[in-house]
């Protein structure tokens, strides 16, 4: 596959000490105040390219993406995140900023350098927090599935939000967070040129297969998501109206 992805070179790739080795102290610090429990986890490729891509209830879903996942993952962050210390924090621990509002080539580089070297990116498709169900779905990540042929796998992030909660509320104290892979999806590795309807009709039948493994997960769970933000926060993130919805499905 290297040979065949697109230039990367001269691409730094994010880092990884942090990634990897506050893991445990981060997962001993997280279940000190709610329990974690992680399903599934042999479906995500022990090694090679992978893509993880998450539902989006709770603003912990990318910590315990990166900290409880079998692989340690460089997730796509909004560049917001990058500001002050925070940033400093999250590019030692390898997250790749990503500008929602505009092509970000240098983001979606990074991601492709990132499965060249055989790790984990992570994508989270609804591009905001929200109810969690996939109402919008952005094609970045199948557009990374069809230009590296790495497997997708679907990541639903299940209690990270308690229902009427705000977009910047944690899981209660005591509460549990269920974390369910599902059968990953995969698109024959497509050469350029890709055309834009090409990357949407992808992304629509990922968006497909990423519900279905929702509600698996919903169903071996036995919880629900946990609705829409409450009235007032909903565009709290200011989601650019871009990407499919459920009309164009």
């Amino acid at each position: 596959m290297a040979r065949t992805l697109p230039d990367t070179d001269g691409v730094e790739l994010p880092r990884t000490l942090m990634l990897h080795g506050l893991r445990p102290l981060a997962r001993f610090l997280i279940r000190r105040r709610f329990g974690v429990r992680v399903h599934n986890a042999d479906l995500v490729p022990a090694t090679g390219p992978v893509i993880v891509a998450s539902n989006h209830v709770g603003v912990v879903d990318g910590p315990l993406l990166a900290i409880f996942g079998p692989r340690p993952v460089h997730a796509l962050t909004k560049v917001e995140m990058f500001e002050g210390r925070l940033g400093g924090f999250l590019r030692g621990a390898g997250q790749i900023p990503l500008n929602r509002f505009a092509a970000d080539p240098s983001a979606m580089k990074a991601c492709l350098a990132v499965l060249r070297d055989g790790r984990a990116a992570g994508v989270f498709p609804e591009g905001t927090r929200g109810p969690g169900d996939f109402r919008r779905f952005h094609a970045g990540a199948a557009y990374l599935g069809l230009v590296s042929g790495a497997p997708i796998v679907p990541v639903s992030m299940i209690g990270t939000r308690e229902p009427g909660a705000g977009s910047n509320a944690l899981p209660p104290r005591g509460s549990t967070v269920d974390i369910v892979y599902g059968e990953p999806y995969r698109f024959e590795q497509t050469p350029w040129p890709r055309t834009r309807e090409q990357v949407r009709h992808s992304a629509l039948l990922l968006r497909e297969h990423m519900i279905a493994r929702l509600d698996e997960a919903l169903a071996l769970t036995g919880r629900q998501l946990p609705g829409p933000l409450p009235v007032g926060q909903q565009n709290i993130d200011d989601d650019p109206h871009t990407g499919v919805v459920e009309q164009g499905a």
